[in-house]
This record gives structure tokens, C-alpha cells and sequence, in this order.
């Protein structure tokens, strides 16, 4: 379920983000889509509290320095250690394809930092990208090291969407799909979320964190080199715990 409001305020931001100047609440309104009224609510209250400013009398309102303050405040408590971000670089640059790792978020696997892999076709991910934690390589490695009475609560509440053929369909499903991977040393995905696409996942416990270190790229060039990309996640992972 989506709070409009909620919603609204992050699509504001990303509006800012890429436009890079002042706007008005009508201009805000027609390229985003919303009404006019409803528009002028949220940037009046934004600007109320200190969100938003006018750099110019009448120019349009921009955001304030206040949500990088809030920004920097939250994210000094929970970054990810500097030797997680390097081997992450590491394993991008070995394997060739886009690296990442995900935290568990709800239903939900989060990516929380990415190193993409530079080939036109690749796999596209973004900070605060979520998959569906039962249908993707990433979220078994986190399912994975959750204990088997929280995982049963989480099924509980998952709509177990078809993505695609490949999808798993039910608890059932999922839970073997981890038996594989336990078997196998690693999480495999192969088009269970998106078609074409493989997915190689590692877990990784630090600092009482339960991770995932991802590698992911289409099949035509991954499927094959799934072994290899383990090995090389899992060396990696080695190297934070000698």
C-alpha cells in the first residue's frame, strides 16, 4: 500500500533532483501530474517547516540544506563499514558486473549500495532499489540467515506475485529454493524476478548486520560464470574475516 502524501514528497525531491533550479507550485504541479490545489498544500507546508525557500522573490521555491543536515544525521548511524564499500568495488571490477549489497527492509530486499557494471546491457540497480525478498537471488541470501519462525511470519504477509514463469508461487517454493542454495554454497536467481536476468548472492554477517552481496547481469553472459562469481563474492567475504 502507497501513502499518497507520503509518495508525494519523495517524488518532490526527485523532481528538484533533477531539474536543479527554483520552481514554482504551477510549474511543480503540471510536470508532475498533480492538481494545483493539493500542489500548493505540500510546497506551502514544505516551506513552513523549513524544507523549502524562495532564493528569489517570486522565482520558484528550491529545498533547503535542512534535508541534507537530516540526510547526514541518519545516515551516520547505520553506513555501511568502508571495507564492506571496497569489496563491493572489488568484486564489480573482478566479475565485470553490476555488484551490490541489500539489507532485509519489510517484504523486501534494499539495495544499499551498488557499483554497476559499465556493458550497455547490464543489470540496473540504484541505492533504495527494493526487490521482493522471495523471488530473487538477493533476497533468499537474506532469507536465508533469518530463522525459520521469522521466516514463516514474512510468507505470511508476501503476496506471492508471478513476475514471471519462473516465479516462486508459495512458501513451499521458496523454502526450497534455500535448500538449493544452502546445498550450493550460494543463492542462484535465473529469471525467477526478471526475465533474462541471473542473479548470484552471498551472505554476509557484519557487525551484528545480516547483508547480501549480489552479482547480477543478463543470462547470456552470467549463467555460465555463476560458479566463478561465487567464488569470487565468497574470497572477497573472506578477506573482511580472516
Amino acid at each position: 500500500m502507497k501513502v499518497r502524501q507520503a509518495a508525494n514528497v519523495i517524488e518532490l525531491l526527485e523532481f528538484f533532483a533533477e531539474r536543479l533550479r527554483p520552481a514554482t507550485a504551477a510549474e511543480i504541479a503540471d510536470a508532475l501530474g498533480w492538481p494545483r490545489s493539493s500542489t500548493f498544500n505540500l510546497v506551502t507546508t514544505l516551506a513552513e517547516l523549513g524544507y523549502l525557500y524562495e532564493p528569489r522573490a517570486r522565482g520558484g521555491l528550491y529545498p533547503t540544506s535542512r534535508w541534507l543536515a537530516m540526510a547526514q544525521t541518519i545516515s551516520e548511524v547505520e553506513l555501511l563499514p568502508q571495507a564492506v564499500l571496497r569489496i563491493v568495488a572489488q568484486i564489480a571490477a573482478e566479475t565485470g558486473e553490476t555488484t551490490l549489497v541489500a539489507t532485509a527492509a519489510g517484504l523486501d530486499a534494499m539495495v544499499m549500495h551498488v557499483v554497476e557494471c559499465a556493458a550497455p546491457i547490464r543489470y540496473f540497480a540504484a541505492e533504495g532499489k527494493r526487490l521482493p525478498i522471495h523471488s530473487c537471488a538477493t533476497g533468499w541470501a537474506l532469507l536465508s540467515q533469518m530463522p525459520r519462525a521469522q521466516r514463516k511470519a514474512l510468507y505470511r504477509r508476501i503476496v506471492f506475485e508471478a513476475y514471471t514463469a519462473q516465479s516462486p508461487r508459495d512458501a513451499d517454493a521458496v523454502e526450497a529454493l534455500l535448500d538449493r542454495g544452502v546445498a550450493r554454497g550460494y543463492c542462484l536467481s535465473d529469471g525467477e524476478h526478471s526475465p533474462h536476468l541471473v542473479g548470484v548472492s552471498v551472505p554476509l554477517q557484519i557487525d551484528g548486520r545480516q547483508l547480501a552481496i549480489s552479482v547480477a547481469g543478463p543470462q547470456f553472459r552470467c549463467l555460465d560464470r555463476a560458479d566463478a562469481f561465487a567464488g569470487i563474492v565468497k574470497a572477497a567475504i573472506a578477506g573482511l574475516n580472516p
